[in-house]
């Protein structure tokens, strides 16, 4: 099969948006799990630190997922490979 200049496209904004993504999860699992014990102050009567690690980071992980299958949508649709054509 020939790939057209439509799919390599399709191929390269899907790989960004996941390389994007991907920085984004490593960014917020590692970096401010490791720096988040600097943060040492309650926030509803717990330490910040804890509320960081184990609360914020899920609810950044539902929005990556919500984002990227948003996204891949739009890009299916604009590239002519949704699943409801």
């Amino acid at each position: 099969m020939q790939l057209t200049k439509r799919h390599i496209d399709y191929w390269h904004k899907n790989l960004r948006i996941t390389a994007i993504l991907l920085a984004v999860w490593f960014f917020v699992t590692f970096v401010v799990g490791y720096y988040a014990r600097d943060l040492d102050f309650n926030f509803f009567g717990w330490p910040f630190s804890f509320w960081v690690a184990g609360q914020g980071a899920l609810i950044v992980y539902v929005i990556i997922i919500w984002f990227y299958a948003r996204y891949m949508n739009r890009l299916d649709q604009e590239h002519g490979v949704a699943e409801d054509n």
